[in-house]
């Protein structure tokens, strides 16, 4: 397509939008366009032709509209946290502006716009000593994660937060705008609960809250030099912890230079997070195993209010090129943790994580009401991340790092993890994220909401099972 012909479609489709919508609608080179496409994730960014900074939710549904009458995709975005593939066409819906969050007490739900933060429910909830199914990281979209299953910090107490909402508001791919539970649109809240967002835009949603005021937790950051087996010293305390216990472990080397604290600076690191929901008392002792493990480098375990949740695994949300292979596996022996910490500490020109979340307890059970979420019977969730230098480029040892990291996993993989899976995913390691019962109910009811696929995701499902 020539230039001048995108120039003239961009320009149709922001008039059409403007017509219609409330928020403003950016263009390319517009900075709002900038701003709109640009996510956390600095790979494989969006290339709409417009961007509609939606102020309404029927901002969203002028804009699944628009895009049906003029015959090109429609996708929404928060934060980017979950970004696969980008658009190179069409509108992009960008959520922020709808960031509004109900509270209601006495039910305990929150009810959010399509573009609230876990930041902003953690805020809303906690003066009523509530708290949501929140996840790592404050700052991802509450949308998107619902979408994927969403792994929670308190996921081994009440189970995957998608299992915990009660409706969502949907335009669908034909432009109606309808709330789904489970008496008014069965099958599609099935399917929006861990199945993805290959059904429609969403404009709301409402979901429980538990009451959790405080935490004992935070991460103990060890040097792990001579300590081979720490991992699977990990593995054996958590799965002896019970279901208010919630961890993690990351194992990294931090690069040698300016602006790594000293401590940290060159140095091969295992990073055991924990978030402990029990009384708070009870936390130290239980904890106390893994302070012996390793010397520590730094130690943050402390009591906290639900509200500095995101201190627990310490995510840093600055903009960055990266790719990640996340898995879902079961019981992995010591032989793989052993050879995944070599692995993973040896000396690269490149950064490089690698991340265990002990998985279990509600996690593993079946929900109330069912939901698409995927491979229930896995002990924990792995992701492998590469991060780009300044030249934003996957290379092809970063490539080769994560298949190595996956294969040392293989005869321990259940499949695909929907929610740690960053860039492109092929469409084999998308039927892998769902048992093939459900994977073929999702495809089935893709095909019948949206036959034309207007509907842009971040992992798009196969077109055949």
């Amino acid at each position: 397509m020539s230039e001048n012909t995108k120039v003239m479609r961009a320009k149709d489709l922001a008039g059409a939008l403007r017509a219609r919508t409330v928020g403003p609608v950016h263009t390319p080179g517009d900075e709002g366009h900038e701003r709109g496409r640009t996510g956390i994730q600095l790979m494989d960014r969006h290339e709409p032709d417009a961007v509609v900074e939606a102020a309404t939710a029927e901002d969203v549904r002028a804009a699944v509209t628009v895009a049906a009458a003029h015959g090109v995709p429609v996708a929404a975005q928060r934060t980017g946290h979950g970004h696969g593939v980008g658009m190179d066409e069409g509108i992009l819906v960008d959520t922020r502006r709808l960031s509004g969050v109900r509270i209601d007490p006495e039910r305990r739900t929150a009810r959010v716009e399509a573009g609230a933060t876990w930041r902003d429910v953690i805020e809303a909830a906690s003066p009523h000593g509530l708290a949501p199914l929140s996840g790592s990281s404050p700052d991802v979209g509450v949308v998107s994660y619902l979408l994927g299953g969403g792994l929670s910090l308190l996921g081994r107490r009440h189970g995957y937060a998608a299992d915990h909402v009660r409706s969502l508001d949907l335009v669908t791919p034909d432009g109606e705008h309808t709330r789904v539970d489970e008496r008014t649109g069965p099958e599609t809240f099935w399917a929006l609960r861990g199945g993805g967002s290959s059904f429609g835009l969403v404009t709301g949603v409402e979901f429980d809250l538990f009451p959790v005021a405080r935490l004992y937790g935070g991460g103990l950051y060890l040097d792990a030099t001579d300590t081979p087996d720490i991992l699977d010293l990990w593995r054996r305390w958590a799965d002896d912890t019970p279901e208010e216990m919630t961890s993690g472990v990351s194992a990294l080397r931090y690069p040698d230079m300016e602006g790594v604290p000293d401590h940290l600076r060159g140095r091969p690191i295992v990073q055991i997070s924990a978030a402990w929901s029990g009384p708070p008392e009870r936390g130290p002792a239980l904890l106390a195993p893994l302070r012996s493990a390793a010397p520590v480098l730094m130690d943050t375990l402390r009591e906290l209010p639900y509200a500095d949740s995101g201190a627990v695994f310490d995510d840093h949300d600055d903009r960055a090129g990266f790719r990640g292979e996340g898995l879902m596996v079961r019981d992995p022996g010591p032989e793989a943790l052993t050879a995944l910490l070599r692995t993973v500490l040896a000396d690269r020109p490149f950064m490089s994580v690698v991340w265990l979340r002990h998985l279990g307890g509600a996690m593993a059970r079946p929900p109330r009401t069912p939901s698409a979420v995927g491979h229930r019977d896995a002990s924990h969730a792995l992701s492998a991340l590469t991060f780009t230098g300044p030249d934003g480029v996957d290379t092809a040892a970063m490539a080769d790092l994560r298949s190595e990291v996956a294969g040392l996993f293989a005869d321990h993989a259940l499949g695909t993890s929907s929610n740690l899976s960053f860039g492109p995913v092929e469409a084999e390691r998308v039927r892998s994220m769902y048992e093939p019962a459900t994977l073929r109910r999702l495809v089935e009811l893709r095909d019948r909401m949206d036959p034309h696929r207007r509907i842009h995701t971040n992992r798009p499902l196969p077109p055949t099972v």
